[in-house]
């Protein structure tokens, strides 16, 4: 799996990651006080309630026990199978943190502890691994030495906004984007169908793998019909047809004996009741809604509709190339220009969803490293309304920083030969906006 030898590089990486997730866990969370809602904190341990506490076709079902309204399940059942675990979990060590009804709102020091440890044990059992795995899947492909794998690791490990959102804001990012990660692993390896069954599981762990969906479609499906011989195309493209039904009817097995039922799950994970966009996101319709009140002139179902046909369109071009002409460097920047697209045009969009697009760019980390600490920059600004009502501005700064001072030594003459200038355009312009 590793490149030759593991370099020193690789443990300092580890030790690093490790530190600053659990210096930023010591900050306040989403909703930390905020009674009666609370926020994602009180969203992820609702849902570890519900799923110990209820059958799992109810899970997703409005009822006295389950009101929807209280942070209802909205995310596939992958998600839900990883809250019952932790649920589990959080029984043995003190049932009252998870008692139906009786245990909303709950907080405190122990609490927030084993909290903090579930998202710190995701991280280390899926991201961390599928961060070398992919690193060490890209090394031969375009020459890497150890050491720069090494590094590219450890920066794509230390990637601020993740850190914050989910050891900082808390949510569990890790475990999609690390699937995500392993399926792009599996692409650089020429492994297609295990590729595919990795990125059913992002899908069903979290719809927002949505964002990178085109990428594999149009990469998988351009390499079934880049093989000779009909025999050779029907052999690759059933075998992914298998492995991506075959993923979603084991994941979605609960629910598959009521097409209500099964109703009920999609349509909890696609709402069109929440509105185009969440809070101040920086994209187009945020933007756009300065100036035009699309909210006011239209209904959700119209804009769902308008939002679905520009992201596409926007997405053909590098979608329509990939198809085309299925190479894995296309398929990075595909992944690049998608996600982008998603993030920009599509409906329903969280500040949180910026980090599909900035993972995206660190598979560029060995080509463009000044581009990707610029990308990574902005996406972790464009999500500071979120972090300054969470109370995390510190840790916003300190992982800033240290994200910017690891890059620059680790890349230091690619950085002063390709981009001085607009690396410092971008830090001047956030300590700039920062301040006021």
């Amino acid at each position: 799996m590793f490149a030759g030898e593991i370099d020193d590089v690789c443990y300092f990486g580890v030790l690093t990651a490790l530190l600053l997730r659990c210096a930023t866990s010591l900050w306040p969370y989403s909703g930390a006080g905020k009674p009666p809602m609370f926020g994602d904190y009180e969203a992820q341990r609702h849902w570890m309630e519900i799923t110990v506490n209820l059958p799992v076709t109810e899970w997703y079902e409005n009822s006295t026990n389950n009101d929807l309204l209280y942070w209802g399940l909205d995310y596939p059942p992958l998600t839900a199978y990883h809250s019952w675990i932790c649920g589990k979990v959080a029984e043995v060590v003190n049932g009252s943190w998870v008692a139906l009804n009786a245990s909303r709102g709950t907080e405190g020091y122990h609490h927030k502890l084993f909290m903090r440890y579930t998202v710190l044990a995701a991280d280390i059992l899926v991201y961390f691994p599928a961060v070398f795995f992919f690193w060490n899947s890209l090394w031969e492909p375009v020459k890497m030495k150890p050491r720069d794998v090494a590094i590219a690791s450890t920066l794509t490990l230390i990637m601020p906004g993740l850190v914050l959102i989910d050891h900082g804001h808390f949510q569990y990012n890790c475990v999609c984007l690390g699937l995500c990660l392993i399926a792009m692993a599996f692409v650089e390896r020429e492994q297609l169908l295990l590729s595919a069954m990795a990125f059913s599981l992002a899908l069903n762990y979290k719809q927002m793998a949505l964002y990178y969906a085109i990428p594999f479609f149009c990469f998988l499906l351009g390499s079934c019909l880049q093989r000779k011989g009909l025999g050779s195309k029907l052999k690759l493209f059933l075998g992914l047809a298998v492995v991506v039904i075959g993923t979603f009817g084991l994941c979605w097995a609960p629910y598959l004996g009521s097409f209500d039922r099964a109703l009920q799950v999609f349509r909890r994970l696609f709402p069109l009741d929440r509105g185009l966009f969440e809070d101040k996101v920086a994209n187009l319709w945020c933007t756009l809604s300065v100036v035009v009140k699309l909210k006011s002139l239209y209904s959700s179902a119209v804009l769902a509709w308008i939002s679905g046909v520009v992201t596409l369109a926007v997405a053909s071009i590098s979608a329509g190339d990939l198809l085309l002409r299925p190479t894995v460097e296309r398929f990075r920047y595909s992944l690049i220009n998608c996600s982008l697209a998603f993030f920009l045009c599509s409906y329903q969009v969280h500040e949180k969803t910026i980090l599909f697009p900035a993972l995206a760019f660190y598979l560029i980390m060995h080509k463009h490293p000044g581009l990707v600490v610029w990308f990574a920059s902005i996406a972790t600004f464009s999500m500071f309304p979120l972090l300054y009502k969470d109370g995390l501005v510190t840790p916003y700064i300190a992982l800033l920083v240290l994200n910017l001072v690891f890059v620059y030594q680790a890349y230091l003459k690619d950085v002063q030969r390709n981009g001085p200038a607009t690396l410092l355009v971008g830090i001047l312009g956030k300590l700039a906006t920062n301040d006021s």
